[in-house]
């Protein structure tokens, strides 16, 4: 536990003090960036760019495609099966082996869908409220109008627990309620990193509220940004009880430079220097404020000899990664579209590629999510590595798939043998 409090603490620092480097490199004044807390505004960026628009969509795609084609040639297969198995029930002589059977009924008895609990209607019946809240203008509403995102998103994490639970029988909320209680004060800390690396790009600013002195915006912006990690933690492990959403990525390109230790150092210095590059360069390399966080914690992590989020790879388990991008994902079309109505809300100036908007955000802006998603896991398996297990085997097609992670406690492990659930050796 105390390495990961190092790497926190070194990475922390290193977030806030490189990207002032830059400001003092081209011999401005840090004074400005050294507000708190930081509040983004609105600034003048580089005009829409064809070139440049299409030059990221083919970047984003060609990062995307291969886990698409894996994928549907995943699917392709479990339809195979999947009418290979019907055939059989009906009679013909052509089928699967009494083995292959057996999992498909396994996989079937695993994901038996369970009653939807009494509190998660209570959590749909209160997003609903706050939502309605949100997107109108009654004036007998006054103030609390202006303070709508963190009911809307309590009420989603509590309808995401419920889902978890209607699908497995349990979830994290109830699990284990004093380290997801954690998550909220860690998610705080968490994206007010993001507000002020924002400083240096500002790419995105707020509007509709009302004047605030530094304290109550501190207070207001803590409370709502502090439900980010449980958001995007409550989709995952929601996700993860849907196998064929990451079908075919179990066992496939093998990634062994993640656990050496030299390529943490490459890492670091290039996450150095794109922290240092977005405050010199900021219409350039803004991409850089989702992913030079990400790769400063993994080489921090990689030169310590501590597992890091990529560690699945090593055995070609891709996974977690996916499943963590596709969570974020989600997460950010709510964001975006529980944003666009709301009084007190966000809007974006993105250089080069501010076109195509779908509600405030720009339609390649989304693709700043997939990496956050990756962050937000590999800050919860930093501070709370037990959260995280693997099972170990789950059943489908004529596959053995091993290490889909779930968050499931051990007691559910001990009394549920037919999900093989184990915990993920850990290192501190």
């Amino acid at each position: 536990m105390f390495l990961r409090w190092i790497i926190a603490s070194i990475s922390l620092i290193a977030i806030v003090v490189l990207p002032l480097c830059g400001v003092l490199l081209t011999g401005r004044s840090i004074e400005p960036y050294l507000e708190f807390p930081p509040r983004p505004r609105f600034v003048s960026h580089a005009p829409f760019s064809w070139p440049v628009f299409l030059g990221l969509a083919v970047c984003i795609m060609a990062a995307v495609a291969p886990f698409l084609s894996r994928m549907t040639r995943a699917y392709i297969s479990l339809g195979c099966f999947a009418r290979a198995f019907t055939e059989r029930a009906r009679g013909k002589s052509h089928s699967p082996t009494p083995r292959m059977a057996d999992h498909a009924l396994s996989r079937s008895t695993l994901h038996e869908r369970r009653s939807f609990p009494w509190w998660g209607w209570v959590g749909i019946i209160w997003t609903g409220v706050a939502w309605v809240v949100a997107w109108n203008r009654w004036e007998w509403l006054g103030e609390w109008q202006l303070h709508t995102f963190t009911p809307l998103w309590l009420g989603y994490i509590v309808v995401l627990n419920a889902l978890t639970v209607s699908r497995i029988g349990s979830c994290l909320l109830q699990r284990d309620p004093v380290r997801f209680l954690l998550l909220f004060p860690v998610s705080a800390v968490f994206w007010w990193t993001f507000e002020y690396l924002n400083r240096f790009v500002e790419n995105w600013y707020y509007v509709g509220g009302r004047e605030l002195t530094a304290g109550e915006y501190m207070v207001l912006a803590t409370v709502p940004f502090s439900t980010v990690l449980p958001a995007v933690l409550s989709t995952l492990e929601w996700l993860a009880t849907y196998p064929r959403l990451s079908a075919g990525l179990e066992q496939t390109w093998r990634l062994p430079m993640a656990e050496r230790r030299e390529v943490g150092w490459i890492l670091l210095v290039g996450a150095a220097g794109g922290l240092i590059g977005i405050s010199i360069w900021p219409d350039y390399l803004f991409p850089l404020v989702w992913v030079a966080p990400l790769l400063l914690m993994v080489g921090l992590q990689l030169a310590m000899g501590q597992e890091t989020v990529f560690a699945p790879t090593a055995r070609g388990d891709w996974r977690l990664l996916w499943m963590a991008a596709l969570a974020a994902l989600i997460c950010g079309i709510f964001w975006e579209m529980w944003n666009s109505g709301s009084l007190a809300h966000w809007e974006y100036g993105i250089p080069f590629t501010h076109r195509f908007q779908l509600f405030e955000m720009p339609l390649l802006g989304y693709a700043g999510y997939l990496p956050f998603g990756l962050e937000c896991v590999a800050i919860v398996q930093l501070f709370f590595p037990s959260i995280f297990v693997s099972r170990q085997e789950v059943c489908a097609e004529d596959l053995t798939v091993s290490g889909q992670f779930y968050s499931v406690d051990r007691a559910v492990h001990r009394s549920n043998a037919s999900s093989s659930f184990s915990a993920r050796n850990t290192t501190s």
